[in-house]
Formats: structure tokens, C-alpha cells, sequence
């Protein structure tokens, strides 16, 4: 043992990080720990838990109290694993049933109530990214792929390349509502099969004539529906390649339920018990999208959205943040002009800096937030100069954001609607990570930042003293420096009556 001991004694230390993603989703919530060392991502424990939240949401649209318990108290059995981690090391997602419920918010706030981290309720798309990235991360490269998950509320179609996404959508269809919708009662017929077929193939029609001219070299599933009917599939056909599934397996597997009758007497080896009552209703969807998108042979991938949170994160960890690449290809979309996108970043980032503390508007997301609005405030102009910040505030609100989940969408688009003029907090979203407050004060920075650059010029502004009390900010210009510039002493004046809409008074020297 002294030998060993002396051995691992001579190894040199590795900087080690241990992350955590949690899918909170339609029908399961998934906890993934890993670490990265070296900048290689290690898998070192999951766990599922079968929750059923879109079995919860009721056609108002509105999830149960039983619902929103069955998922809090899920999260209060995840709390042991998560206890100790860093907040920048992890990261919790949400995804179909949290976009529809109107009291997601209920949700997210009982949440926050068991875990000390921030739920993120992302978009259909943004979840078929992370998926892909999953995929993309832990399979080899084989062209360019077709990836599918079957969720509980949606299903997301991805065709890539190597990590590069190129298609990307998500369709309202999945094995819980597609259960409610057909299969509510445990019967299985035919008649019941075909019409949750054909109910799949229309959710298709917008988009399969699209994939099929892009083509794909490889078919890729993910996640618990597409495993279970792969693992049945080796079952039927022992002929099969490893891990696949072909039209001929779903075909039979669907002939198998339909002779069982009912799911209480459907008995498949492969086939657990919690995955019973959603199995035909994902079966289904899978035979539709075979049918749609003329699928020969599908392959499955263990791989999925928490796995592409966790590589993500690794990249965030190594100052790589697929959110700077967005705001960029913005900026080219909509032609910025970056010269002065940089020179309101400056003077934005340096009152920020002075204020952040008092102002409890401190952290990487508020920083960065910010500082995308500051970037981004005039994509709007490509519309028109008037009203510039309602164009801007409306496409950021609007556009697909790679790397931002719903909220910092919003908070960033909310930011850019008032970088100049009134303030309205009546018209803001409620956010979970923000007050209404600290929305204003953020707001206030960024209206400063635009302000004070008005004459697009550089060097034009002297050093800039900013101290804020409460709902007070004191701003001090050296040299005199305000008196010898009577219009910008003007606009400060109107700018003084804006923030006051927020609640700030304003003070300038």
C-alpha cells in the first residue's frame, strides 16, 4: 500500500470541476453530475425520476397543486446530490409542460424554495439545440444527422453536422398528451393507434417536405420512448444492427399492443412498469414520424438535453459562451454599427461597475445581460430610426437566441425596449431572477450608456464619478466638463424626468 500510496502522491494535480444539469421534463425529471478534467467532460452518476408534470396541466392551461407537489417533492430528493455545488456549476432546465403553464412561475418560485439555483424555462428550439449538442458530443461523427426525441410534451427534429445545428424544430406532440388525447383510457386499438398516427403525420406536414430535401446520412433517437421501443425491437428481430429500429418492429410492436387490448395486460420484456402508460402513445408518434419523413432505420443515442446542458457548460467554464456568438450574429444580421455598440458598452460596463453593488444589480448575469442589451440596442434601426427601441426590443423578443433560455430572452429584450425615453414597469414580465427594481436600475445603466454617447464619437466624454444611494444616482463629470456641453446638460435634464419613472432621481454635477 506505501508503493501505491507514493505512486498517486507523484501524479500531478489536475484542476477538477464537478457540474450538474436537471432536465425537469413532461414525464421524467433526469439529474446528470459530471466532472471535467482537462477540458473532457466525465459522466459520474444519473438519476430519473417518473413525474408526469404534463399529466397536470389542465385545458385552461394551468398545472394542478398536485401536479406542482409531485415535482417539488422530486427536486427535494434531488437537493442531497446538488448540496455543495457553486451556482455557476449548475444548471437547471425546464422544458415543454413549463412553457405552457400559465403558473409556471408558481412552479419555478416553489422551486427556488428547495434548490439555491435558478429554474431555466427554455424554448422549443433551444431544447432541440441542447439535444443535438448531447448528441453531437458523445457520438461519433457520421455525416450529417437526423436526431429525434420523443419528450412528454414534444418532440424535437434536429439535422446537423459535426456540433453545428442546421435545422431545428419542435412540434406540440408527445407521449403524455398524445396519451390524453388518445390512449386515456388504457385501451389499445387499432382504430385508436391510427388516428394518433395520422394525428403525428399532420404536426409534421410543416415541416417534413423541408427535412427530407435536406436529407441526412444517419437517423438518431434519444430519450426513454425511442430506448424502450429500441430494446423491443432487438427482441423481435435478433437480425437487427445493435441499438436501431426499423418501420417493419414498429409495425409489429404496434400489432402486439393491439392484440393485448388494453395496457393492463400489455406484457413486453423490455417494457417497465412506469413506462406502461405512455408507451403506446409514443409508439405511435414514432410510426408517424416514420411514415412523414420515410424513415428506413433509426439508431438510438443515450445521449440527450441534459447532456448538451453539461458540455455546454463546460464550454461556459472555459470562457466559450455559444451566447457572445449569438449577440454577434446579430449584430451582422442586422448591420450594427459595432464601433458605436462598443462605445456604449464602455460607458454602460463603467457605471455598471460602480453601482452594481449598492444597487444589488451584482453577478455574471446581470453583467452580461446588460452588456448584450448595450451591444444589441439598435438592431432595431434596420426597421426604422423611429421608435428605434420598440424594433429592437421586439426583435430580440422575437428571434431565435441561441444560448438564452426564456427569461434572459426576455430580460434582454426588456432592457433594450427602454434604453430611451419613459419607463412603463406595468408592461414588464415577471421575471424569477430579477425585481422589478433591479429591472429599472439595469434599465437606468443602459439609458445612461446610450445617452452619453449620443455623438457617436470616441473620446468624447471626460471621467465619470457615478455613486447611487437607494433610488438616488449621483453622477460627477470632471473638469467642469457638463458646463462647456450645454446639450448634453439638456438631455440630462429629460433623462432626469425618465428616471423618475423607474423611481430613481437622477442628480448630475
Amino acid at each position: 500500500m506505501n508503493q501505491l500510496s507514493n505512486a498517486f502522491a507523484d501524479i500531478e494535480a489536475r484542476d477538477v470541476t464537478h457540474v450538474a444539469a436537471l432536465d425537469i421534463g413532461s414525464n421524467s425529471f433526469h439529474l446528470v453530475v459530471a466532472r471535467i478534467v482537462a477540458g473532457s467532460v466525465q459522466i459520474l452518476h444519473k438519476v430519473k425520476q417518473k413525474v408526469r408534470l404534463a399529466d397536470g396541466l389542465d385545458k385552461q392551461g394551468n398545472l394542478s397543486p398536485e401536479a406542482i407537489e409531485r415535482g417539488i417533492e422530486t427536486l427535494q430528493q434531488f437537493a442531497d446530490s446538488l448540496r455543495g455545488f457553486k451556482p455557476d456549476t449548475v444548471r437547471i432546465v425546464a422544458t415543454h409542460t413549463l412553457r405552457k403553464a400559465n403558473n409556471a412561475k408558481a412552479f419555478i418560485r416553489a422551486a427556488r424554495q428547495v434548490l439555491p439555483y435558478p429554474v431555466e424555462v427554455v424554448s422549443g428550439v433551444e431544447e432541440a439545440r441542447l439535444i443535438y449538442q448531447g448528441v453531437a458530443h458523445t457520438q461519433e461523427n457520421a455525416g450529417r444527422r437526423l436526431v429525434i426525441d420523443i419528450g412528454g410534451g414534444s418532440t424535437e427534429f434536429i439535422i446537423g453536422t459535426g456540433f453545428k445545428p442546421v435545422l431545428l424544430r419542435s412540434l406540440q406532440m408527445g407521449c403524455v398528451n398524445f396519451t390524453q388525447r388518445f390512449f386515456k383510457a388504457g385501451e389499445l386499438k387499432a382504430k385508436y393507434f391510427s388516428k394518433a398516427i395520422m394525428a403525428a403525420r399532420q404536426e409534421l406536414e410543416m415541416i417534413d417536405r423541408k427535412y427530407r430535401q435536406l436529407g441526412w446520412d444517419v437517423c438518431i433517437g434519444t430519450s426513454g420512448t425511442i430506448k424502450t421501443i429500441v430494446s423491443l425491437a432487438q427482441d423481435l428481430n435478433p437480425q437487427l444492427k445493435p441499438g436501431t429500429v426499423s418501420k417493419a418492429e414498429l409495425r409489429k410492436l404496434i400489432e402486439l399492443c393491439c392484440k393485448a387490448q388494453h395496457m393492463d395486460k400489455l406484457k413486453l420484456a423490455a417494457l417497465t412498469e412506469d413506462r406502461v402508460p405512455v408507451f403506446a402513445a409514443g409508439l405511435a408518434i414514432l410510426a408517424g414520424i416514420f411514415d412523414s419523413l420515410d424513415i428506413s432505420l433509426m439508431e438510438f443515442s443515450p445521449a440527450a438535453l441534459r447532456e448538451g446542458v453539461i458540455y455546454e457548460m463546460e464550454e461556459r467554464l472555459a470562457h466559450h459562451d455559444i451566447r457572445e456568438r449569438t449577440a454577434e450574429s446579430l449584430a451582422v444580421r442586422y448591420d450594427v454599427d459595432t464601433d458605436h455598440a462598443n462605445r456604449v458598452l464602455r460607458t454602460t460596463m463603467n457605471l455598471y461597475h460602480q453601482v452594481a453593488k449598492e444597487w444589488d444589480i451584482a453577478g455574471d448575469e446581470a453583467q452580461n445581460l446588460l452588456g448584450w442589451a448595450a451591444l444589441l440596442h439598435e438592431v432595431g434601426l434596420q426597421i426604422n430610426s423611429r421608435r428605434v427601441q420598440h424594433h429592437s426590443g421586439y426583435i430580440l423578443q422575437n428571434a431565435d437566441l441561441p444560448g438564452f433560455n426564456q427569461e434572459q430572452q426576455e430580460l434582454l429584450a426588456t432592457l433594450v425596449r427602454y434604453h430611451r425615453k419613459k419607463v412603463r414597469r406595468a408592461e414588464f414580465a415577471e421575471f424569477t431572477q430579477f425585481s422589478p427594481g433591479q429591472v429599472c436600475r439595469l434599465i437606468c445603466v443602459l439609458q445612461l450608456g446610450v445617452l452619453l454617447n449620443i455623438k457617436r464619437q470616441d473620446d468624447f466624454l471626460p471621467q465619470i464619478v457615478a455613486k447611487a444611494r437607494e433610488n438616488k444616482l449621483l453622477l460627477e463629470f470632471a473638469d467642469d466638463w457638463l458646463q462647456n456641453a450645454p446639450l448634453v446638460a439638456a438631455d440630462m435634464q429629460l433623462q432626469a424626468g425618465f428616471m423618475l419613472s423607474c423611481g430613481i432621481s437622477l442628480v448630475v454635477r
